[in-house]
């Protein structure tokens, strides 16, 4: 079955904001066994959401409006819905309820324009949201569903994970697009694809189609099938057998599967051999430890870390020798050595990470260009140094380098035997 989305908003049409909401509709979407056809945004006028509205009642079996459910006067994607099902606003006194609940469990005075939120229209089947005030809501005709849900991502996100897909899946009986990812980090689109030539003749001949998603220091393969209904299971166990094949295929590469960050699988790691880390960081500026912490429970593993962006820093915060600076040169082999070890002993941590170079755009020199960055992994036992040669662009050689180390140190605990 075929879908659309309309997306509601001024503020998307000039660029004020910009539209997530698609992405993740349209793969939830594609889970449950539903193609997204067409998107449209729209401005938030009634004849445009008519017109809209109209188009999608022929062209696919399910809508789904975003946007324009808030309380204010430029908020009319309710009211419209409402005409255009020929549905009156009636107050719902159960919402209404919540509503004034949801205001008071903060401790907030709620606006006399909140309650219209409660007028909803009658005949639709309103799916609660227990993130916010704007009710979704469930429209009917001839087999066709339109369903309006608040533009709010987390609002969004919410009704549809608590009640939207599996209205969808039960009215439409569609049969689950089986998708599996897995992450890989330190080797580029076409270099895995030439590694994978084999495997992935095997996929296609069981039916099974591999993507590669390449993203800023990462590459995502998703293996998806469309099974029938009486084979799902038998398709979900043969792509995990391909998957587990390809982990043993490519581990230096292959560190996770769906929604896992790098950054998570290392923790865990770490975790498990009951290991710490901390950091000494460079051109890095802080993002690497960001990485760490961003994940709970890293307080278990991470001790610290320091961002010596400065030689002062360097020599100050964690002891590397000035006159090692002054023979070598701030980006080299020999300081972010230095750096990983010195900053090991200084936290008092079984590994620590460093990094050293020229995140850009401007800084490089003939010798040392923008992109290079040293970097390294200290333990008790040695010491590993990585060289990159990254492009122009700051922010992306910043992660790039972050993420390559977090990678060096899963394979330097991996070949350690330290965790399974």
């Amino acid at each position: 079955m075929f879908a659309e989305i309309i997306i509601v908003g001024d503020e998307i049409l000039i660029g004020q904001t910009i539209d997530t909401n698609t992405g993740w509709l349209a793969e939830q979407l594609h889970r449950i066994g539903v193609r997204l056809r067409e998107v449209h945004t729209i401005s938030d006028e009634r004849e445009a959401i008519l017109r809209a509205v109209d188009k999608s009642m022929v062209d696919a079996e399910l809508t789904i409006i975003t946007g324009g459910l808030g309380p204010t006067q430029d908020d009319i994607t309710k009211e419209t819905l409402a005409e255009y099902f020929d549905m009156p606003l009636v107050r719902n006194e159960a919402v209404l309820k919540y509503i004034e609940d949801f205001f008071a469990s903060r401790d907030l005075r709620m606006p006399e324009m909140n309650l219209t939120q409660a007028d909803l229209p009658q005949g639709a089947k309103i799916l609660h949201n227990s993130k916010g005030t704007a009710q979704g809501m469930w429209f009917e005709r001839g087999g066709r569903v339109v369903l309006s849900i608040p533009g709010v991502p987390y609002e969004m996100k919410a009704i549809m994970r608590e009640s939207g897909l599996a209205m969808i899946s039960k009215k439409f009986n569609s049969t689950p697009i089986i998708h599996k990812t897995v992450l890989t980090q330190g080797i580029g689109e076409s270099f895995l694809a030439e590694k994978l030539s084999d495997w992935e003749s095997a996929l296609r001949n069981d039916r099974i189609f591999l993507a590669y998603l390449p993203s800023t220091g990462r590459v995502r393969l998703r293996l998806t099938a469309y099974p029938d209904k009486n084979n799902v299971e038998i398709m979900e166990a043969k792509m995990e057998r391909y998957i587990d094949e390809l982990f043993r295929r490519i581990p230096k590469y292959a560190y996770g599967r769906g929604e896992e960050t790098l950054a998570a699988v290392v923790g865990d790691m770490l975790r498990q051999g009951g290991l710490t880390v901390s950091t000494a960081e460079s051109c890095t500026g802080g993002y690497l430890a960001h990485l760490i912490t961003a994940e709970p429970r890293s307080s278990e593993c991470f001790i610290g870390g320091s961002v010596t962006y400065s030689e002062k820093a360097k020599m100050s915060q964690i002891g590397v020798p000035e006159d090692l600076m002054e023979t070598y040169g701030v980006v080299s082999e020999e300081v972010v050595r230095a750096m990983a070890e010195e900053a090991r002993k200084t936290f008092g941590s079984d590994f620590a990470l460093a990094t050293t170079g020229i995140a850009g755009p401007d800084g490089g020199t003939p010798e040392h260009p923008v992109g290079t960055i040293w970097t390294a992994v200290a333990s008790a036992s040695s010491t590993q140094t990585k060289l990159l040669h990254l492009g122009e662009n700051r922010s992306r050689n910043i992660e790039k380098a972050s993420l390559s180390l977090l990678n060096m140190l899963r394979n330097i605990i991996l070949k350690s035997g330290l965790v399974e």
